[in-house]
């Protein structure tokens, strides 16, 4: 049989595994497991450790048995690699093995006040103040403001760095760290497209960097090592996979623009899933941006390979505003019944939904917003509201496209797309028809864990997986083409604008008060003209 390459996909939601064929790309086997998360305060996200590592456990187990009932030996996985929600931050104990607080989360907002401590000391209290090195602003999403609220108000982590037990990592060094045998010999690193996402990590040197450790003070012994992002860490320690490499590491976003194939200086793929993730391959030499992009590093596909880096544009709540309307307000029984829902309106009537839970990321990185729902009417029903979410992701994933292109100054032609979110086509039409650009949609659709099995396969000592373009599979793609004249997607792309700018400077945090205070927040209702 022809090699195979699993690839654990833990996301904010689930977390699965899944087998390709590493000839073919076909996709054999998976299975999924949900992650709870939990909100103790307002604003808080968090998920437990040990729940996470067990998803993967059981997704592995449960995989290699549907293995088993397609007469499938699974001695022909040569590799598995992982692909992970990036940012989402874990501190645990190196001698124990036990996390020392839960996962917070990346869209996570406790960290707020941190945030605004940092900016204040920055030179003209201006928040690109690291933005030369790390290619980020100063903002709650990234790991190293989680960090440092974590020694700032955990006890038990603060000791722990002390005594030299603690361990810093994202998901994806706390999954290869159990998978290698823990406590007992685990192996604590990362890659370099995770790295990237802390602050703490210098996109220029590719390593770790003191001035920016020093900054957010944070004891660089605590940090995990730096690796490509396709090569072998370690050999799994569990009973099923016993001994077969741990070689290929990407966050998610990163993992989605490999299994996109998007190799080539400009290439630009959308990701639908908890948020919306744009990036746009930027080759070997990072881009800043001017329009409130992140710059990141998208992938190194082996030591001894170049970088390549990727604009970013990132938008905290997508998926996660259908979910809303599920397991808040009780619109939906499911997340699949928003499609029919707001197709029986087939528009918003003049409703305007901007999403900020997490206040805004790009472009704007305010963290003062709050959601808002603009244009109400008596007529406004439920179906108005479902199509006006959809919207709302189309429309974010407009201002990022704008921003990308302004930065690179060459308009994009079509878009890929992927995640789970691709599969209503009503949202992928809505998409083509914002942007007036073809959306172009992979009939197979994991490509994030296609991405990180490729990199995986690809490794040097595993050899199952060709990256030269002349290997690379052909996926066969639907594609939607804009339907709507450009003065009507302008119009309503310009309403929009308007109800984000008054989703803008509701909250404030209580003067003085600590980062675990309830915020204060002011609700206001108003119809756009």
């Amino acid at each position: 049989m022809d090699p195979l390459v699993g690839a654990i996909d833990q996301g904010t939601s689930s977390t699965r595994f899944l087998v390709f064929n590493a000839k073919t790309a076909e996709l054999i086997s998976h299975h999924q497991v949900e992650i709870k998360q939990s909100f103790p305060k307002e604003g808080w996200v968090e998920e437990d450790p040990k729940e996470i590592i067990q998803s993967v456990y059981e997704c592995i187990e449960k995989t290699c048995e549907k293995l088993d009932q397609l007469n499938i030996d699974i001695s022909s996985i040569k590799a598995v690699g992982v692909t992970n929600q990036r940012e989402t931050t874990l501190v645990w104990d190196k001698e124990t093995g036990e996390p020392l607080y839960n996962a917070i989360v990346w869209l996570d907002l406790r960290t707020q006040s941190t945030v605004e401590r940092l900016i204040n000391k920055a030179p003209g209290k201006n928040k690109n103040h690291l933005k030369h090195k790390t290619g980020l602003p100063i903002s709650t999403y990234f790991s190293a403001v989680k960090v440092r609220w974590l020694l700032d108000n955990v006890d038990e982590v603060h000791q722990a760095v002390l005594c030299g037990r603690a361990m810093f990592g994202t998901v994806d060094s706390w999954i290869i760290w159990c998978l290698t045998g823990g406590k007992n010999g685990g192996v604590h690193c990362t890659d370099v497209s995770n790295a990237s996402r802390t602050m703490l990590f210098n996109i220029h040197t590719m390593d770790w960097d003191p001035e920016l450790c020093s900054y957010f003070d944070i004891s660089m012994e605590i940090l995990p090592k730096v690796k490509s992002s396709s090569e072998i860490y370690g050999l799994m320690k569990t009973s099923k996979l016993e001994g077969v490499p741990i070689s290929g590491c990407l966050g998610d976003q990163s993992a989605a623009l490999v299994g996109q194939m998007c190799f080539q200086e400009g290439q630009t793929k959308n990701t639908y899933g908890t948020g919306c993730f744009m990036l746009r391959n930027t080759g070997h030499k990072p881009v800043l941006s001017e329009h409130g992009l992140l710059t990141t590093v998208a992938y190194k596909l082996g030591k001894d390979q170049p970088a390549c880096y990727a604009l970013e544009g990132s938008v905290a709540i997508a998926g996660a505003v259908v979910r809303w309307l599920k397991d808040n307000m009780g619109i939906l029984k499911s997340s699949s019944e928003i499609e029919k829902l707001a197709a029986a309106a087939g528009t918003s009537y003049g409703c305007y939904f901007v999403p900020a839970f997490s206040g805004l990321y790009a472009p704007y990185w305010e963290p003062s917003a709050r959601g808002i729902i603009c244009g109400l009417t008596q007529f406004t029903n439920k179906s108005h509201l479902a199509f006006a979410a959809l919207e709302a992701v189309c429309f974010q994933t407009r201002e990022i496209l704008d921003a990308m292109n302004q930065d690179s100054r060459v308009p994009l032609v079509q878009l890929q797309v992927d995640g789970g979110m691709t599969s209503n086509r009503l949202l992928m039409q809505l998409q083509a028809d914002i942007l007036g650009v073809c959306v172009v949609k992979p009939s197979m659709s994991e490509t994030t864990a296609l991405g990180a099995a490729m990199a995986a396969g690809a490794a040097e000592g595993v050899n199952a997986w060709s990256l030269s373009p002349v290997h690379l599979p052909r996926l066969a793609c639907e594609k939607f083409q804009p339907q709507i004249n450009c003065d009507e997607s302008e119009f309503r792309f310009a309403r929009w604008k308007k109800a984000v700018q008054r989703s803008m400077n509701w909250e404030t945090s209580e003067p003085g008060g600590p980062d675990n205070t309830s915020p204060q927040i002011t609700v206001l209702a108003c119809q756009l003209d």
